[in-house]
């Protein structure tokens, strides 16, 4: 092919796509010396303007001669705002984007990868994209959501970046897959009350959360967390949170300090997205040993309650039951299901396992909407 001259041009919504030019390396440079592009993208620090020259002139070129690496600029408004990939051939591939920060946020990257899906699709004859980021870019993790990639999972130290490997997921898109969200991304709203506050959790949340999950109490009844629970631990704990926020499986608050929005306790919803049933949900809930004795917890479930049971379309949750589930001998979480209205319906025997090798039965507590009047 002829470069770049045979370089198809493809458009949609106000962007357009096209073959990179010289007059586009000053904006290459700024987007690729970024921090942002730097650290999730492993652009080289010393990216220069002969770089981005040599990779107008040469590399992008090259590929597309080769028919292994098909680079556009996505252009909006006349300018350069970013770049997008398709890799591979023989059928299957994988698409790449990065944005100019000047042009974040405004979902071009969306529509470059939705153009870019058609052309593989239906111009080349692809039957399957791959995508893949490393974890914790959850600006291109939600561009590939919105278009449609399925199949979300972690490789461990699989992306390398700076000398070193990091985690990174992967998912992919077939030709006949529809080109919309499979699930929904959970927000987190912020609910205010005289006495608390309900947030989504935050980095500076850790050292409470560690606190919280290191309390002895907390470690007696939930005998799964690792003993002690440090700082590592809650970083995971955080970060399994947004993930499943993402993949529609929960959604979590923290119940934070109306003054000083000090984290006190979370509360969370949880078994979303079964495939049997995504009308129902689990709710867990734990204190921050500074916070008991005061009915936070009762009273913060009790508004998480009213969330999960308002429709998807007015910002809750569309669910229509929820279920708690207690040890037998965990009075004070007894006490937060029976204060809401939560109805007894069973006992799971000897289910709930204690560190010292014994188990405990489980008090299963339901609440259908219908029982809200």
């Amino acid at each position: 092919m002829r470069f770049p001259r045979d370089v198809p041009v493809l458009t949609d919504q106000g962007i357009r796509l096209g073959a990179p030019r010289l007059e586009d390396v000053e904006a290459m440079v700024e987007m690729y010396r970024d921090p942002d592009t730097q650290y999730w993208e492993g652009s080289p620090p010393d990216y220069d303007r002969d770089e981005a020259e040599r990779g107008v002139t040469e590399r992008i070129p090259k590929g597309w001669r080769e028919s292994t690496r098909r680079t556009w600029v996505i252009e909006y408004g006349g300018q350069y705002a970013g770049a997008i990939t398709l890799s591979g051939g023989e059928g299957v591939g994988s698409v790449g984007f990065t944005s100019h920060p000047a042009y974040r946020g405004k979902g071009l990257a969306t529509r470059a990868v939705r153009l870019v899906l058609a052309h593989a699709f239906d111009d080349l004859g692809w039957h399957r994209v791959t995508w893949g980021a490393f974890v914790g870019n959850w600006a291109a993790r939600k561009v590939a959501w919105r278009t449609g990639f399925r199949d979300f999972f972690t490789t461990h130290g699989a992306g390398p970046a700076d000398g070193e490997r990091r985690d990174e997921w992967i998912a992919s898109i077939g030709r006949d897959d529809e080109r919309e969200p499979q699930n929904h991304w959970w927000q987190v709203p912020v609910i205010e009350t005289e006495r608390f506050r309900l947030r989504e959790y935050r980095d500076s949340d850790v050292e409470r959360a560690a606190e919280m999950s290191n309390d002895e109490r907390t470690l007696h009844w939930l005998a799964g967390l690792p003993k002690p629970f440090g700082r590592e631990d809650a970083e995971q704990y955080l970060a399994r949170g947004r993930e499943g926020q993402a993949s529609g499986e929960r959604v979590g608050w923290v119940v934070a300090d109306p003054d000083t929005d000090e984290l006190l306790g979370d509360v969370g919803v949880f078994g979303m997205h079964s495939r049997s049933d995504r009308t129902s949900g689990e709710i867990g809930y734990s204190a921050h040993p500074e916070a008991r004795g005061r009915g936070l917890i009762t009273a913060a479930v009790g508004r998480v309650i009213e969330q999960a049971f308002l429709p998807i379309d007015e910002g809750g949750l569309g669910r229509r039951r929820l279920e708690i589930r207690a040890a037998k001998g965990n009075s004070a979480s007894i006490q937060v299901a029976e204060a809401n209205g939560f109805t007894r319906v069973g006992v799971l025997r000897a289910a709930d396992h204690r560190r010292d090798g014994s188990y405990d039965d489980l008090v299963v507590f339901d609440l259908l909407i219908s029982d809200r009047g």
